[in-house]
């Protein structure tokens, strides 16, 4: 027979009799006979196929992420500064110098060089030109034979940075000075000032950030051993939603505060933007996958009875059955044995 019959006790006496259970009652005042009451039915669950996965839950914290300082590269005074928490995009001013903006262009490497010398050819120039054209101005084609990621300062690039300069109210020159852009990446929100006008502008100014949110995880080596760059994660938020994400940067540094274990920085960022929109800064919760268990068969944790001479079983319909444990998580617990089957119907402790 399939089934294994137990006949010592069960520690977890869920006996939870599929019979009717007749309670006695008298009243002895009013004269009545015994009558016979039927107790509540039994709680019972069918065992599933499913998967199980196991999940580590960290606390996290909404920001922008790590500030960076910004500094000016132009002899002159400072006549403004953005106020903070204020987001500058590609053409538009970071400060003002000389009461003249000083505008943010995107790129890869800061100038280091006037862009002045007619034919003058490089990266930098190219960083020009890209910018010039992405704000709308002609800048006309690149010479052949120009080396891979560079541009070259051509009659129609000296054109368009006239163009942009009368549209910019700077001095129409045709050249670019070093310290008439500030390249960034991307888009930078102004996290802190650390000066005010007056100062002179080459020198640090400001501290800045990504302008895209970042959820910052401080994860011990052994869980962030298990992270790679694009995993996905879930993330509970203060009001209840839970969002999809996925990690962005795993950290190299460990850092240690008093009495705790040196941690790595986690970068998450959730899929949807919109869903923390509303959120500049807030605790939140990070789940990160961890061992799943696919299409095995499973009970609520509750359907288990741990017997006396050790182990556990289920209630079935036709008695215990002893079962083997595998993974527990999300309240369910992997099970095996002979005589389980999907489907059948076990008991649940109420």
């Amino acid at each position: 027979m399939p089934y294994r019959k137990i006949t010592t006790g069960v520690l977890a006496v869920v006996v939870l009799a599929a019979a009717a259970v007749f309670v006695l009652t008298r009243d002895r005042e009013a004269g009545r006979t015994p009558v016979a009451e039927q107790s509540a039915q039994v709680a019972t669950v069918r065992v599933e196929r499913r998967d199980l996965s196991t999940t580590t839950s960290l606390p996290g914290r909404i920001g922008y992420g790590s500030a960076r300082p910004l500094a000016g590269h132009t002899t002159a005074t400072v006549t403004w500064l953005p106020p903070v928490g204020k987001t500058i995009k590609r053409g538009r001013q970071v400060f003002r110098a000389d009461d003249a903006p000083v505008v943010l262009f995107y790129g890869g490497m800061p100038l280091y060089r006037p862009i002045a010398t007619p034919l003058m050819s490089g990266r930098d120039v190219r960083i020009i030109a890209d910018n010039l054209r992405a704000l709308g101005y002609r800048v006309g084609r690149r010479p052949a034979n120009t080396p891979a990621g560079e541009s070259v300062l051509t009659p129609a690039l000296t054109a368009a940075i006239k163009r942009w300069q009368r549209d910019l109210g700077r001095p129409v020159t045709g050249t670019v000075a070093v310290g008439d852009v500030e390249v960034q990446a991307g888009a930078v929100r102004v996290e802190s000032l650390t000066v005010q006008p007056g100062v002179p502008a080459a020198a640090e100014l400001m501290t800045v950030t990504s302008t895209r949110k970042v959820i910052t995880v401080a994860a011990e080596l052994g869980d962030a051993a298990k992270l790679t760059r694009g995993a996905r994660v879930s993330v509970a938020l203060p009001d209840d939603r839970t969002v999809r994400a996925r990690v962005t940067a795993v950290g190299r540094d460990l850092t240690a505060g008093d009495g705790e274990a040196p941690k790595l920085t986690v970068s998450v960022v959730v899929d949807d933007p919109r869903s923390i929109a509303r959120l500049d800064s807030a605790e939140v919760e990070v789940r990160f996958p961890g061992r799943t268990a696919k299409k095995i068969l499973a009970v609520p944790i509750e359907a288990l009875v741990a017997l006396s001479e050790g182990g556990y079983a289920v209630q079935g319909p036709q008695g215990l059955v002893s079962v083997k444990t595998g993974m527990f998580a999300g309240g369910w617990v992997q099970v095996s044995g002979p005589g389980l089957t999907e489907d059948m119907t076990v008991v649940v402790a109420s």
